[in-house]
């Protein structure tokens, strides 16, 4: 058990690379866990490796085998999302639109011996960096990925786009899901996500009845919003080409008017916004009055973030819709 005596900064004097790990349990149709696919988000192997340690220490078998994936160690090492050059390790699982990167490859050998394994659920572990509940991401619309999701939480998101993700890869095999566990640093996040991993474990199978109506809230991601490279951007009112609303971390998992105003903009600037199928909709939800930026119809944001970084590398926000949910 020395790995585990390791903080998330210190893997990459351990590993040096990324390393998937077996453990035998009970139940040999093992649990798949990936954490650290972005070397900024502890979470995942800060909540393992509290799981194992107890475990270890009372001399108790594993309820199921566990798999568990540990990804970006150099990015940890770090404190870094990804290294620059590096791809995101969330976006070159099978369906990745880079498949020769040597990542890519690596990912996809992964999953074929999870397949071979017979793998009985997959679970991503992440941190995210705006204001946000814990909330669990599922990829279909089934009913043993939505009981897995609401062992998390009942807030649930569906999502088909960015593609590459490994909860999209696993969903061809198992139920499998994403858990944003709040913020880098946030201790009920890291012992919510260590309880939930005990629960799977001790999981036999998937309950046959349909999660009720009244027992989920589930959000279909329409839209992905980025910041066109070529903008700048504030969050505190900042001269820039965008000047973002104060506080707009506020505005996570709230259900949004049309009109609401995301930012002044200048007239050269606009934001890049794509739905689930890659297609531009920047004028179907945003419109430009007198310079301010707003909504043209109700939607929910989620994952708005002021870190410039992370606006850079990834995106500034999701936008969502209720998804008409009925059990049965």
């Amino acid at each position: 058990m020395e790995l585990l005596d390791f903080d998330a900064s210190m893997l990459a004097d351990f590993l040096e690379e990324s390393m998937l790990v077996h453990l035998r349990g009970r139940h040999v149709e093992p649990l798949f866990v990936s954490v650290l696919l972005h070397g900024n988000e502890r979470v995942g192997w800060d909540a393992v490796r509290e799981l194992l340690r107890h475990y270890h220490a009372e001399e108790r078998e594993l309820p199921r085998a566990l798999s568990l994936f540990i990804g970006n160690v150099q990015a940890a090492a770090e404190g870094r999302r990804a290294l620059e050059g590096q791809p995101d390790f969330n976006r070159v699982w099978p369906g990745t639109e880079i498949p020769k990167a040597p990542e890519a490859r690596m990912m996809a050998a992964i999953v074929e011996r999870m397949r071979e394994k017979g793998v009985f659920a997959s679970v991503d572990i992440h941190n995210n960096t705006g204001l946000n509940p814990h909330y669990a991401c599922v990829n279909v619309i089934q009913q043993a990925h939505l009981h897995l999701a609401t062992l998390f939480s009942r807030t649930v998101v569906y999502f088909i786009r960015p593609l590459g993700v490994q909860s999209i890869a696993f969903a061809e095999l198992c139920p499998a899901v994403t858990l944003e566990c709040g913020k880098v640093g946030d201790e009920s996040g890291m012992r919510h996500a260590r309880e939930y991993l005990d629960a799977c474990l001790h999981l036999t199978e998937f309950p046959q009845h349909p999660v009720p109506h009244e027992d989920i809230d589930i959000f279909h991601t329409v839209a992905t919003v980025k910041v066109p490279p070529n903008c700048s951007f504030s969050f505190h009112g900042e001269p820039a080409d965008m000047q973002f609303v104060p506080e707009l971390e506020r505005l996570n998992f709230s259900e949004l008017s049309a009109d609401t105003p995301f930012a002044i903009v200048g007239d050269s600037c606009r934001l890049d916004v794509t739905d689930e199928t890659g297609q531009a909709v920047f004028h179907e939800l945003f419109r430009v009055d007198d310079g301010n930026l707003k909504l043209t119809q109700p939607l929910m944001p989620a994952m708005l973030t002021s870190n410039e970084a992370v606006v850079r590398q990834d995106c500034l926000c999701y936008l969502m819709e209720r998804y008409p949910y009925a059990a049965g």
